[in-house]
């Protein structure tokens, strides 16, 4: 069969899977430095090359013996970001709890806006780059040696949205019932200071309503850009009353010959919001609008290519060509020179929406960037001593980053239409060089995969630890559940932006 179908398996002679899975290890953590030092600076040549056992049964199993039910619940249901959301709430419920019965029903409303900014930074700090980058960093760093319960378990790290929803709706809860406190403490004692705080309470539990709203799910994939709008404004907003707030709020409660300032910076609530206020703004304060040089693979993609800066492996980026009204975040593609040095780098977008469509068919020459470059899903994969890699259509482009890379071995399988005419030589000759023996399926000459059973394949053939998928919600959700409910651990993206 053609290289653009699937590709033959051949056996090794003398494998030995382990030791060679050691050596790669080794070899990748050679160098010191950060993590991504460690394990991505100096990749071996012998990166891909391990064999596969002898003897494997390729035949799909059918699923774990638990119902189908329990399967649901498990692995769908209560996923590692609705786990994350849950405990955090609950842990917040508790708290919640324990204030106003220690109150007797009426804590102070101090105590309980300390408890609403510290998750509001909690949330913003999850949406924070530099922050989130230090998350993953302290989950990759797990060696290999580490069973692989505990590392399968850690590279669920890009759940941490799980985070961001559980403190924000945690703070909304707790805001609410803030702003009970101060109306029954400006009808106790009726002050300017008072009905400014009251006015400005009022005020952010609207804002904060509105964001909670424009994140509930359904609305947020159905109406992208009215979320991003809610969440982008409603939040400024509420920010700026919050510091107007907070100064009202002194007003109403220091003592009488206590210095604003002086009570500002003893509260929780001021630094909290320093925090918070930071995140936006080292977010925003990067924004900056340079040179793009396009190019055109075909009417489905192009590849977008900046030299501005270079980019190590594993980094997504943010970019825009109205950073007031939309963004975009694409995995980025280090790029070389002719001579093989660091070159910039690249995003490949292809048609999947009104404005990857106007930019195949109007490549721009400027766009906007924003936020520091942000570790995403496949820097997990270096938790992992073998893995598969699952793509499909343009599900591939993320993925040149991992190859670029070249630390963990590899089997690769890509799905599309016209990879050839779609892509290019360069996108086909770099998933080549990653895997030798790389899967690359054709769906206009042979049709679409069943997508379970080809990865189960790669899996068994390879014995591989753990399974990647870059594609669509419904073909993501749908192996990912077919790989974890036979015991594979699988990773795909969880479209929660």
């Amino acid at each position: 069969m053609s290289s653009l179908g699937p590709a033959p398996f051949s056996r090794a002679s003398t494998p030995d899977v382990e030791k060679q899975a050691a050596d790669t290890e080794s070899s990748a953590n050679s160098s010191s430095g950060s993590i991504i030092d460690e394990k991505v600076s100096a990749p071996t040549p012998e990166a891909n090359q391990i064999e596969p056992p002898q003897e494997v049964d390729l035949t799909l199993p059918p699923k774990s013996g638990r119902s189908s039910l329990t399967r649901w619940l498990d692995l769908i249901f209560f996923s590692y970001y609705r786990k994350t959301f849950t405990i955090i709430f609950l842990a917040n419920l508790a708290v919640f709890i324990a204030i106003v019965a220690r109150a007797r029903g009426r804590p102070l409303a101090s105590d309980v806006g300390s408890a609403a900014s510290a998750n509001l930074m909690v949330a913003l700090l999850f949406r924070q780059e530099n922050f989130v980058n230090m998350v993953y960093e302290i989950a990759v760093a797990c060696p290999h040696s580490a069973p692989l319960w505990l590392r399968s378990r850690l590279a669920k790290v890009f759940h941490y949205g799980g985070a961001h929803s559980g403190a924000g709706t945690a703070a909304v809860v707790w805001y609410i019932m803030y702003t009970a406190l101060v109306t029954m403490d400006y009808l106790d004692d009726r002050t300017p200071a008072g009905l400014a705080n009251t006015i400005t309470s009022y005020i952010l539990v609207t804002m904060f309503c509105l964001i909670l709203a424009g994140a509930y799910p359904r609305f947020r994939v159905l109406y992208h850009d009215y979320f991003e709008a809610m969440h982008r404004y409603s939040g400024w907003v509420a920010l700026c009353t919050f510091w107007t707030h907070s100064i009202f709020a002194g007003f109403q409660y220091k003592a009488a010959d206590q210095p604003l300032g002086l009570y500002l910076i003893n509260t929780p609530n001021f630094w909290t919001l320093c925090i918070s206020t930071s995140c936006t703004i080292l977010s925003w304060g990067r924004l900056r609008r340079i040179d793009v040089y396009p190019e055109v693979l075909s009417s489905h993609a192009i590849r977008l290519h900046f030299k501005y800066r270079q980019m190590r492996p594993f980094y997504g980026l943010k970019i825009s060509n109205r950073p007031l009204v939309e963004w975009h975040a694409f995995a980025t593609i280090p790029d070389e020179d002719a001579d093989g040095k660091p070159d910039g780098f690249s995003v490949l977008v292809s048609n999947a929406g009104d404005w990857t469509k106007s930019t195949i068919m109007n490549p721009p020459k400027k766009l906007w960037v924003r936020g520091a470059p942000l570790h995403g899903l496949l820097y997990t994969s270096l938790l992992f001593k073998r893995i598969v890699v699952v793509a499909t259509g343009s599900g591939i482009g993320p993925t040149l980053s991992l190859f670029y890379a070249n630390v963990t071995p590899r089997r690769i399988f890509w799905s599309t239409p016209a990879p050839d005419t779609t892509y290019g030589d360069n996108v086909i000759d770099a998933v080549k060089k990653a895997d030798p023996k790389a899967t690359i399926w054709d769906t206009r000459k042979l049709g679409r995969p069943d997508m379970v059973m080809e990865t189960w394949k790669l899996v068994r053939e390879y014995d591989a630890e753990a399974v990647f998928i870059i594609s669509n919600p419904k073909m993501t959700r749908k192996v990912v559940f077919g790989m974890e409910s036979r015991g594979v651990p699988a990773y795909g993206a969880i479209f929660d932006s």
